[in-house]
């Protein structure tokens, strides 16, 4: 890096954003963590996007700690088909709490933790027990910090309204009624005496 001219280093820069304070540029360069994927080409998400591919610069923890965040979100909330993409907003959010130092030994303690439980790296151990790691680990505050984290990310942004086929609020377009909710078919249309007497005022 030491031949890198002003514009590029500049470049770097701006993407990446300053390093934390007390952490030189080339260390900061050196201890970014990327997560990467593919969107699948049919899935919900795949159709909506302008790229099938994504990728998040993770800034203030590990390659190791990001992937096993998103791993752990994927334990606590396992849904087949939902992309990574999704669950890597769990990383982002707790990315960006390791912007401070409570919120990095969070992160650091709470891999710790799951690693040391696993006897060497969680990741890599078997799905069965990456999960009675977790469930032995439940009240643990990283993994309470995942859940609550998931609960508010992975279930509240566009993507996962695809995946799941919820459609949104419907109070600013007009509501539910002509849009696609009134086409049931496989029960009889109500009498009219089911429905209360249309209001006078």
């Amino acid at each position: 890096m030491d031949g890198d001219s002003p514009a590029a280093s500049a470049e770097l820069d701006d993407r990446l954003g300053p390093p934390p304070p007390g952490v030189g540029r080339r260390g900061f360069l050196k201890g970014s963590a990327k997560l990467t994927g593919v969107l699948l080409a049919q899935g919900a998400i795949g159709l909506l996007a302008p790229s099938l591919a994504w990728a998040l610069d993770v800034r203030n923890i590990s390659q190791h700690e990001a992937d096993t965040v998103l791993g752990l979100a994927r334990v606590l909330y396992p849904h087949d088909g939902l992309e990574d993409a999704v669950y890597a907003l769990v990383v982002k959010a707790l990315d960006g709490e390791a912007a401070q130092p409570e919120g990095q030994r969070l992160v650091a303690n709470g891999v710790r933790a799951l690693d040391g439980q696993a006897g060497g790296s969680w990741l890599a151990a078997s799905p069965d027990r990456r999960r009675s790691i977790v469930e032995a680990l439940i009240a643990d505050p990283f993994v309470q910090k995942v859940r609550a984290t998931s609960i508010a990310t992975v279930y509240n942004n566009d993507m996962a309204f695809a995946h799941f086929g919820y459609q949104g609020e419907a109070f600013s377009k007009g509501g539910y009624l002509r849009r696609g909710f009134n086409d049931l078919t496989w029960l009889p249309d109500p009498p009219l005496t089911a429905s209360p007497a249309p209001y006078s005022g």
